[in-house]
C-alpha cells in the first residue's frame, strides 16, 4: 500500500472511531439498485462515476432525444408536424452543444483533430 493509501485509510478509521458517519443518511439501508445491464461491464464503473459527478445525465437523455426527433423525422409525412420536429430537433442539439460548450471539452490541443469527427456523431 503506498503512502497515501496508508494516509486515507488512517483517516478513514479515525472518523469512523469519533462517529462521524453515525448521522449519514442511508446508514444501515441497502444502496438503490442502478440498473447499468445495457452498459458493457467494462465500462459501468466509468458510467457510474460521470453520472455521479453528474456529467452524464443531461448530456445522455439529449441525446437520446436527438436520436428519437431524427427516427420521428424519418418517418414523418405531415409537413406541419416535421416543421414542429425540425424545430425541437434544433433546439435539442443547441442545448447540447451549450452543454459540450461549458464543459470546455474541446479546448486543449490533443483534441482538437477529433473535434468535428465527435460532433457528427453526436448529432
Amino acid at each position: 500500500m503506498d503512502i497515501f493509501a496508508q494516509i486515507a485509510e488512517d483517516r478513514i478509521k479515525k472518523a469512523y472511531e469519533e462517529g462521524e458517519f453515525k448521522e449519514l443518511p442511508g446508514m444501515g439501508k441497502p444502496l438503490p439498485h442502478d440498473d447499468l445491464s445495457d452498459i458493457p461491464e467494462e465500462l459501468r464503473m466509468a458510467y457510474r462515476l460521470l453520472r455521479n459527478a453528474g456529467m452524464v445525465d443531461q448530456e445522455n437523455d439529449l441525446k437520446k432525444e436527438l436520436l428519437t426527433i431524427q427516427d420521428l423525422l424519418k418517418c414523418c409525412e405531415d409537413e406541419a408536424e416535421r416543421k414542429k420536429l425540425q424545430q425541437k430537433l434544433s433546439e435539442k442539439q443547441l442545448a447540447l452543444e451549450r452543454i459540450v460548450k461549458k464543459r470546455n471539452i474541446f479546448n486543449t490541443s490533443a483534441s482538437q483533430f477529433y473535434k468535428d469527427k465527435v460532433y457528427k456523431k453526436l448529432i
